[in-house]
């Protein structure tokens, strides 16, 4: 099973040569071309990234990249969202948290202000 994984991906060197190849000429084609409508050279770049995104999937760490983004698909799918209700609750408890934190350091600002003034003069 190792020998047709590595003979899967062997010619990844040359894989990756021909998305690097294909960012640049995106990149130089788009700069080369820029008198072009802005949607043609976008639609273009978006047919370019999808090409090299195709070749990069192609490869080993590419496709080991894919199965790990399915495999998050798949965990998000079983997270257990809070309902509305808990979200206004949580999110009216930070703020009130975050409000006393700043009357307390107000307050503890103004009293070291205070006496740091008649310390000083």
């Amino acid at each position: 099973m190792n020998a047709a994984v590595e003979k899967e991906f062997r010619f990844d060197w040359l894989k990756w040569l021909v998305v690097v190849a294909l960012v640049v000429a995106g990149t130089v084609g788009n700069a080369y071309f820029s008198e072009q409508l802005l949607i043609v050279r976008s639609i273009a770049l978006v047919v370019v990234g999808l090409v090299a995104a195709y070749v990069a999937v192609n490869t080993a760490k590419g496709h080991a990249f894919w199965e790990l983004l399915k495999a998050s698909q798949v965990e998000v799918r079983r997270v257990v969202w809070p309902t509305r209700q808990e979200t206004m609750q949580t999110t009216m408890l930070v703020l009130v948290v975050v409000i006393i934190t700043a009357l307390i350091l107000w307050g503890l600002d103004s009293l070291l202000g205070y006496a740091f003034s008649l310390i000083i003069g």
